[in-house]
């Protein structure tokens, strides 16, 4: 499975290389290494949890980077735009041995990134298959499978509204779930209406119905014969952001997914601590408690500090709106989707 990494605030920045590079475990040193605390199997006595922990978490994510970050730059320039839009970096490269992205890190500040290291399944390892998938302002990411997506890859298709349809440059399963949820939140009104904000309730709801739909098609085209999906998503419109824990099977549980409201503390040189244990950071000029909101999900964590990480459940989603406040809430679900062992 993929790897990614996910900021969000309102008023305080993070220095790309702070909170993708430096971390001793950081998302670009994620590529062979892994940080699973809090993480158990359905049952934690059997001897099966650490296959299962395994089997969802260890891949090498090996296939490709993407990085969107948010700025102000085109509001600048073109008077209908307001607010942030995503800037978008993308390369097949190992993350620590691109000297672009590792320039771009350490020049670049943003209240609001998404980043992503891919393990691909059965699609090319071309940077067009990279997350994050863009729709104007709105960025989309995955970690996970759509199982048995050539089944149901035709009908898909049918459902999504042209613009949404154009707009799918690759060839992997995410990208199109990406763009249905997109043609769900904007009901169908093409590109033009990916420029807009919506509540993070309908961000969340949009989702859902995408997640319902993919399930439908399966049970529709394949019957007893459609195996589970893991679904860890996330999505945001450069002020507001959801993500998404989810795998349809009864016992089985999805890839890892964590979340914090105080590690960008840790992870921002301005401040004291270091994401590393025993690291001094002689750089801090703030006190701790002068950092600014913030809420960061990531697949795993990135500061050696395990209290300053929650792990999110099974079927969860987790929600910020524009003020930085937190919903975490399960999703609905329907024991029609549960997968049975074949």
């Amino acid at each position: 499975m993929c790897r990614w990494f996910a900021y969000v605030s309102e008023s305080e920045n993070c220095l790309l290389e702070d909170v993708l590079v430096t971390p001793k475990h950081s998302l670009a040193k994620q590529v062979h290494e892994h940080y699973l605390p809090k993480l158990l199997s359905h049952d934690p006595h059997n001897i099966t949890t650490q296959q299962e922990i395994n089997a969802r978490n260890r891949l090498f994510n090996i296939d490709g980077l993407g990085v969107a970050w948010y700025t102000d730059a085109e509001s600048d320039f073109i008077n209908d735009c307001t607010g942030l839009r995503p800037s978008l970096y993308k390369t097949v490269q190992l993350p620590m041995n691109d000297l672009n992205f590792r320039s771009i890190c350490a020049n670049t500040s943003t209240k609001v990134c998404f980043a992503h290291i891919r393990a691909a399944t059965a699609t090319p390892t071309v940077p067009v298959n990279n997350h994050p998938f863009v729709f104007g302002r709105h960025s989309f990411m995955h970690n996970g499978v759509i199982s048995d997506f050539v089944s149901i890859h035709r009908e898909l298709c049918n459902l999504l509204e042209k613009d949404a349809y154009a707009n799918v440059l690759g060839s992997t399963d995410s990208e199109h779930l990406a763009a249905l949820y997109m043609t769900y939140l904007s009901s169908g009104r093409g590109k033009t209406s990916w420029e807009e904000e919506y509540a993070v309730g309908d961000m969340a709801e949009a989702l859902h119905r995408a997640v319902g739909t993919v399930i439908s098609l399966q049970q529709k085209t394949l019957g007893l014969k459609a195996q589970p999906n893991s679904l860890n998503l996330a999505t945001t419109d450069g002020t507001q952001l959801v993500a998404y824990r989810f795998r349809n099977h009864k016992t089985e549980q999805p890839p890892s997914l964590y979340y914090s409201t105080t590690a960008g503390v840790t992870l921002n040189r301005k401040y004291p601590d270091h994401p590393d244990e025993g690291v001094d950071n002689p750089r801090a000029s703030r006190k701790a408690e002068e950092h600014g909101s913030h809420v960061i999900v990531a697949s795993e964590p990135t500061t050696y500090k395990e209290s300053e990480w929650g792990l999110i459940g099974k079927n969860s989603v987790l929600m910020v709106g524009k003020d930085g406040h937190v919903v975490l809430e399960s999703v609905p679900y329907e024991d029609q989707w549960n997968v049975e062992d074949n």
